[in-house]
């Protein structure tokens, strides 16, 4: 099971690399990988650029919730290196230990989550493939992509923003 989550989430990855590779490079990796069968059905020019888009967008969202979960583990586990100034108004406070203590735990819990997301995002993306160049008819992979896509880069302004 942990290798399966771990095969996805790396698929999704590298869906942003991809994007850009050739056509039998993208229905090769996710037999490759995940060990599932994807062939190409009536491919043409128009269905690899959407391909592409979507698989970009899709990618982006699974590299920014990668960020964001290292982000999280390195500042909830090196909490005394990177925001001990603050500790004693912070969640944990008002010792050094406690606040410690809570950013590690968060860290740990969320990070998990995060790579499950990314992982459940891989397998959007072989849908979209399957979808989109192996004549498989899920009608709803590509609305999700999009929505996932637009909501990625909403919630990636918001979290710039906020820095």
């Amino acid at each position: 099971m942990i290798g399966a989550v771990a095969r996805s989430a790396f698929y999704e990855l590298l869906a942003l690399p991809l994007a850009f590779t050739r056509v039998r490079t993208r229905l090769r990796v996710p037999r490759l990988l995940l060990r599932e069968p994807v062939g190409a059905h009536n491919t043409s020019l128009g269905r690899c650029l959407i391909q592409s888009v979507l698989s970009g967008g899709v990618g982006l969202v699974g590299w920014f919730l990668a960020m964001l979960s290292v982000l999280v583990l390195v500042r909830g586990l090196a909490y005394p290196l990177v925001a001990a100034d603050g500790y004693e108004t912070s969640w944990g406070g008002p010792t050094l230990a406690g606040a410690w203590l809570v950013h590690a735990a968060l860290g740990a819990v969320i990070a998990p989550v995060l790579i499950a997301m990314i992982a459940l995002f891989g397998q959007l993306q072989l849908r979209v493939t399957r979808t989109v160049l192996g004549g498989d008819r899920s009608w709803w992979a590509i609305p999700a992509a999009v929505i996932l896509a637009a909501a990625g880069a909403l919630f990636f302004v918001a979290w710039v923003r906020q820095i």
